[in-house]
């Protein structure tokens, strides 16, 4: 194993302690009902989904204030129409962990077709790497085991808080594609780059203050942009694009595409750069907007330290 890969976690005796017993149960279950037929998933996933809404959190207000922020235009009926929408697809979300980690090859392959696969083909046949630029999707998980079987990936991901979790989600999303690499492996994935690897890389979130720009994404004219996207882009023989995944809504199962590469990016102005990819990820998550992540409190850093929250 090279030295920039994410060292495999191993079993340990200490997974059985009882802090983790909760962790099992779920496990358990979750694996259980990834037998299931698909159909059924979905519809235990959107029952599971209504649940949530109804029982309402602090995350059910961050999705609705996320929604009324980047579609402003929108009217209120129609906002409390994608959030609840949205938690349905969060529900589906929970059980498309367990089809990602446990479902057998042939199942993931049936349920998840790639389009514009010659894009990635055609770039490393002319010696280049490969960043594709995704979004946080709600379907991530299938798709992240479905992509592989096509062309297998080195993937950029945050490692689970819970060490159980952790090493079932590793080798989930690990059956399939090449390595994992730590969020903060800057240099393991700069290299992956230069080895003519596809990367993929999601930009659409707030990182923080550090290495970062505050540009227009949807509604919100300064929102906190990594720049980190730029670091990956410029490296050398490297072409950009985007890869999109959505649910099918007839329930036939996954569609992911890989869109044509980036012409003239980046460039040497960082502000637009960030823009394009801004842009590019609207129009992605525009697609099925009530597919995407509106959880995560992606406006929660502000252009000064003393400006007032968007989410109070």
């Amino acid at each position: 194993m090279s030295k920039n890969k994410v060292l495999q976690p191993n079993f340990k005796l200490s997974f059985l302690l009882p802090k983790y017993w909760l962790t099992w149960l779920g496990v358990f279950i979750l694996y259980s009902i990834s037998w299931l037929p698909y159909k059924w998933q979905l519809g235990l996933g959107k029952m599971i989904g209504r649940l949530l809404y109804k029982v309402g959190s602090s995350r059910k207000k961050v999705a609705l204030r996320n929604i009324q922020l980047c579609f402003p235009e929108m009217p209120e009926a129609e906002q409390l129409t994608m959030l609840k929408k949205n938690f349905e697809n969060t529900g589906i979300a929970l059980l498309e962990t367990g089809m990602g980690w446990w479902w057998p090859d042939w199942r993931v392959k049936r349920k998840v077709k790639v389009k514009g696969l010659e894009h990635i083909k055609t770039a490393q046949e002319n010696g280049n790497g490969v960043l594709l630029l995704a979004m946080h999707y709600l379907s991530a998980e299938i798709n992240c085991r479905g992509i592989g079987y096509t062309n297998p990936m080195v993937v950029f991901y945050r490692p689970h808080n819970n060490q159980l979790m952790e090493y079932f989600q590793f080798r989930g999303r690990g059956r399939s594609n090449k390595y994992m690499l730590g969020k903060k492996d800057v240099k393991g994935l700069l290299k992956a780059l230069g080895d003519g690897e596809a990367c993929v890389y999601l930009p659409d979130q707030d990182y923080g203050r550090n290495r970062s720009l505050f540009v227009p994404f949807f509604g919100v004219k300064d929102a906190a942009t990594t720049t980190g996207t730029l670091i990956f882009a410029r490296k050398k023989n490297t072409k950009s694009m985007m890869i999109i995944p959505t649910r099918n809504d007839d329930g036939s199962g996954y569609t992911i595409e890989v869109m044509p590469p980036l012409e003239n990016f980046p460039s040497q102005n960082d502000e637009q750069d960030l823009i394009r990819v801004n842009q590019e990820l609207e129009k992605a998550i525009s697609r099925k907007p009530e597919q995407y992540m509106w959880l995560h409190r992606r406006f929660k850093t502000r252009p000064n330290t003393d400006d007032p929250s968007l989410y109070k």
